[in-house]
């Protein structure tokens, strides 16, 4: 469902919930049951943050030239646990 926006000459603005793609041009005004004329106006868009902004630009970009490598990369040692302190190992379990 999408909102649509119509304007009545007489009774004003008014918005009617419609499937998508089937807005006719001219709508019955709830009002006065005149003609309104469909009006086009800018989607509600937001505001995103700087670093939204930046990952839509690169995802954009990597769709176009996305970056390829020419050798593998180096392989990373996994971390290794911290040994748990020797003195654990003697108290009572239950």
């Amino acid at each position: 469902m999408a909102t649509y926006e119509y304007l009545c000459s007489h009774c004003g603005p008014f918005d009617v919930r419609l499937a998508i793609g089937t807005a006719p041009r001219i709508y019955e005004c709830p009002v006065c049951a005149g003609g309104a004329l469909r009006v086009y106006s800018a989607p509600a868009l937001t505001h995103t943050s700087k670093e939204a902004a930046a990952l839509h630009v690169r995802e954009e970009r990597s769709r176009e030239a996305p970056a390829v490598v020419s050798e593998v990369p180096p392989r990373t040692r996994a971390r290794q646990q911290p040994r748990p302190h020797p003195a654990l190992s003697r108290l009572p379990r239950p």
